[in-house]
C-alpha cells in the first residue's frame, strides 16, 4: 500500500496526534505522518513528534510570512493531507486555497452546533442532551466545511465540563481515523 504523506497541526497536548501516530503505524492505514506543525513552543505534543522521530516545526504566528514557511515545509515533505488536531489558530483563506479539500479538522461538537471555542461549557449551558465530535473539511468559514464523520453520546444529568470533554475525546480517537479511512476510500 502506498501511503499518503500527512502533516498534523497542533497547539497543545497532542492527544489526537498520539492517536494518529499510533494508527499511522498500521500497514493498512492510508497515511504516514511526515511533519508536525505547532504554534506553541510549550505544547506537550512536540514531545510526541520528538519521541517518534517525526520532523516538526514551531511557528510564530506573529511573524508576517509564517504561512509561507509552513507551505515551503509542506512541499518539502510532499504533504497530501493536513490534519488539524487541536490547532488553535484560524488558517488564512490564501493558505486554504493552496490546500483546498486537503485540510481536515476535528471539532468537539456536533456541527453545525457550537462552532468556535468554549464548546463544552456552551453545550452544558444550553442543556443539550446529546453532543459529540465532528471531522470536517476546512473551508473559508469557521467550522463550516463539509462533514466527513460524526460520533455522538448522550449527556448524563450529572456531567460536568470534564466529563463532557473526556467522553468527547474518546470519540475523537475513533472519529478521526474513521474519517481518514473514508477520505481515501472515496478518493481512491
Amino acid at each position: 500500500m502506498v501511503k499518503k504523506n500527512a502533516c498534523v497541526f497542533i497547539s497543545g497536548e497532542g492527544t489526537n496526534l498520539k492517536n494518529l501516530i499510533r494508527r499511522s503505524r498500521d500497514y493498512c492505514f492510508p497515511i504516514t505522518i511526515k511533519l508536525v506543525v505547532c504554534n506553541n513552543p510549550k505544547a506537550k505534543g512536540i514531545n510526541l513528534a520528538k519521541k517518534y522521530s517525526i520532523p516538526h516545526i514551531i511557528i510564530d504566528t506573529k511573524l508576517r510570512n509564517f504561512e509561507n514557511y509552513i507551505l515551503k515545509n509542506l512541499r518539502k515533505y510532499r504533504i497530501s493531507i493536513i490534519c488539524l488536531a487541536g490547532y488553535m489558530k484560524i488558517i488564512s483563506k490564501n493558505f486554504i486555497r493552496n490546500y483546498r479539500k486537503k485540510i481536515i479538522n476535528i471539532h468537539p461538537s456536533l456541527l453545525p452546533k457550537f462552532k468556535g471555542l468554549n464548546t463544552f461549557s456552551r453545550v452544558l449551558k444550553k442543556k443539550e442532551i446529546k453532543t459529540g465530535c465532528t471531522v470536517h473539511y476546512v473551508n473559508e468559514k469557521l467550522d463550516a466545511g463539509r462533514i466527513i464523520s460524526q460520533k455522538s453520546f448522550y449527556i448524563l444529568p450529572d456531567f460536568n465540563e470534564k466529563d463532557v470533554k473526556d467522553r468527547t475525546q474518546k470519540l475523537e480517537y475513533l472519529a478521526y481515523p474513521e474519517a481518514i479511512l473514508k477520505i481515501f476510500r472515496i478518493s481512491s
